[in-house]
């Protein structure tokens, strides 16, 4: 008993510090308050977040104003063609000591920071895309026989034009499955645009105050990662993903019709970390099965491929995923 009142209050400090956090900044970021509040989630579950939309919709200064308001270290990479692994890693270099004798020193790379953003990451050949996969899973560098711990906490937030093809390389299954969230950031309203003129065509801009510390945001983590899950919950979760599998007993016709491979395992686990989130963020202490349905989409759109029928016919991933989730009974 004593242990569910202790979840309980810390439930609540959570419920105050992202609410806080939030709103510090919207002082920056105008309407997007789902997607905020998704990239949030992911933040405290954590998670990395791709963000997918046409330029100039802000996806660089939400992540730059998230830096802000969390205070964690920050680095950019912006991804060309040309862009080599070493740029993003590090590279070893030759200095000289104060003896004078030359040494190999490593020089490293912007990946070495609490918050990553990666502009652009199709722009990247699949040799450096590659190169990020070491460092979103194990959250290290290996160089030169050496494996180096990147800070704690570590976050990965990429950017991706889904119009543009020339020049770009698709993201391969096995990065894009190292998302936690995949984000689409649409077209403001008319009255958003509006709003953000007004912000942002002044000579001055908002000043942010840093809300959160790196140990409130790890002790945080680990408060939601106590909530309880019910093992039908978890079974509910499972047969959410096995939905998505062509072939499956049971699917859907359209899945089979449209698509090729259906969601990975760490989607059901992108799942119930972000459906615990949801659930710390409306003070109950046990996910429901409308918690897992809320973080559906974002944790599985980029984990369910469509077939060459699926894509000749314009077939939108997000309308597949929510016919599974209704044909799917709790």
């Amino acid at each position: 008993m004593s242990g569910t009142k202790e979840l309980e209050q810390n439930l609540e400090r959570f419920q105050e510090k992202f609410a806080e956090l939030k709103a510090e900044i919207q002082k920056a970021i105008v309407g997007y308050d789902e997607l905020l509040s998704d990239t949030l989630v992911a933040v405290f579950a954590r998670g990395h977040v791709l963000l997918e939309g046409v330029p100039g919709l802000g996806k660089t200064f939400l992540v730059q104003t998230l830096s802000k308001a969390m205070g964690l270290k920050s680095g950019r990479i912006q991804c060309t063609p040309d862009l080599m692994p070493a740029d993003i890693l590090g590279t070893h270099i030759v200095n000289e000591n104060e003896e004078g004798r030359r040494v190999m020193d490593f020089e490293r790379g912007p990946v070495f920071a609490n918050l990553v953003l990666v502009d652009e990451v199709n722009r990247a050949t699949p040799k450096t895309q590659a190169a990020l996969l070491e460092v979103m899973q194990e959250g290290a560098v290996t160089a030169g026989g050496e494996t180096m711990t990147l800070p704690k906490p570590f976050f990965v937030m990429a950017t991706q034009n889904p119009m543009e093809m020339e020049g770009t390389y698709p993201l391969p299954e096995a990065q894009a499955d190292r998302f936690l969230f995949k984000l689409r950031v649409h077209f403001p309203d008319r009255d958003t645009l509006v709003e953000i003129s007004k912000r942002t065509s002044a000579f001055n801009t908002p000043e942010l105050s840093q809300v959160i510390t790196d140990d409130e945001l790890i002790e945080f983590q680990k408060i939601a990662a106590d909530v309880p899950v019910a093992d039908h919950i978890t079974e509910y979760a499972a047969r959410l993903v096995l939905g998505t599998h062509p072939e499956e007993e049971g699917c859907l016709d359209s899945v089979n019709q449209y698509i090729s491979y259906g969601a990975s395992p760490r989607g059901m686990q992108a799942l119930i970390r972000g459906a615990r989130i949801y659930c710390a963020l409306e003070g109950r202490t046990a996910v429901s099965t409308d918690d897992l349905k809320r973080v559906a989409l974002p944790a599985l759109r980029h984990r369910v491929i469509m077939n060459f029928q699926g894509e000749a016919e314009s077939r939108d991933i997000d309308e597949l995923i929510s016919e599974v989730i209704k044909s799917v009974e709790p």
